[in-house]
């Protein structure tokens, strides 16, 4: 089975405010990952944030992305956007 999950969390300081994990049984490829972001963020109700070659070279090396408000075009009310690899 070629199925991969991220598990996304909108952190609060040290608290998880929302949470979601997205499920594809499609080859994860990273010239999808902006799409796989925006569904994400679609599920989470939360903007978007701008997705450049050091998040994608952080996720590939440590099966992990942070986001922090800066990442962000819009202002957001949490204190960051942590994407990880879990299956």
């Amino acid at each position: 089975m070629l199925m991969f999950k991220i598990w996304a969390k909108v952190m609060e300081g040290d608290h998880i405010a929302k949470q979601t994990v997205y499920e594809s049984d499609n080859v994860f490829t990273y010239s999808q990952f902006f799409v796989y972001l925006t569904d994400i963020c679609d599920a989470l109700d939360v903007p978007t944030p701008v997705l450049l070659k050091p998040h994608l070279f952080q996720y590939a090396k440590f099966r992990r992305i942070t986001f922090r408000p800066a990442d962000f075009m819009e202002d957001t009310p949490f204190d960051k956007l942590v994407l990880e690899n879990i299956g």
